[in-house]
């Protein structure tokens, strides 16, 4: 068993501290503070799973224009914070210029993004999408959105704040970590 609370380390399953058999997992029976190697990798192997999922229908989408998951990830940055600087969309996708340059420039030329000078400091690029950028992207969300909705649906309230703690944790940068804090509240 591999143990993710080491605060509790000295407490056993049943102690008080640790409320007993409250914190009995419904479906595995055991302490869900001590997970064994089985649940770690079934947890692994359902995100590669739904990753592939998640993307099969804008990938399908994607390709019918010659486009890929990077510019996928591009559009859908730029249509979520209209106006960000090329400089935050490197900090959030952690690529680098080159690669980014690549894709922005594609998608520029194909006219889904413009790029506009900053008005206050005029060597900073503004991305925005344009009409068409922003059709591709509510196309290409829309089908991510009813895939996560029925999802959730299914799972009951509480999965909401559970998966969104268990994705939380899986990010690595607490600057990454801090765009979520207070969202949706």
């Amino acid at each position: 068993m591999t143990d993710i609370n080491s605060s509790k380390r000295g407490s056993s399953p049943s102690s008080p501290s640790l409320g007993g058999d409250r914190h009995r997992s419904a479906k595995t029976g055991g302490n869900p503070l001590f997970l064994r190697d089985e649940e770690l990798r079934q947890a692994i192997e359902l995100l590669f799973y739904a990753y592939r999922d998640f993307t099969g229908e804008p990938d399908i989408i994607l390709a019918q224009r010659d486009l890929g998951r990077a510019h996928h990830r591009v559009i859908y940055f730029v249509g979520r914070y209209p106006g960000m600087t090329v400089s935050h969309l490197l900090d959030i996708l952690k690529i680098t210029k080159q690669s980014l340059s690549r894709v922005l420039s594609q998608l520029m030329a194909e006219g889904y993004i413009r790029q506009d000078q900053g008005q206050e400091d005029r060597r900073q690029r503004l991305l925005t999408l344009t009409d068409k950028g922003a059709e591709l992207e509510r196309l290409l969300t829309e089908t991510q959105r009813k895939r996560i909705a029925r999802a959730y649906r299914n799972a009951g309230p509480d999965a909401v704040e559970g998966f969104r703690d268990v994705m939380l944790g899986i990010i690595s940068g607490d600057a990454d970590r801090a765009r979520f804090e207070n969202r949706g509240e």
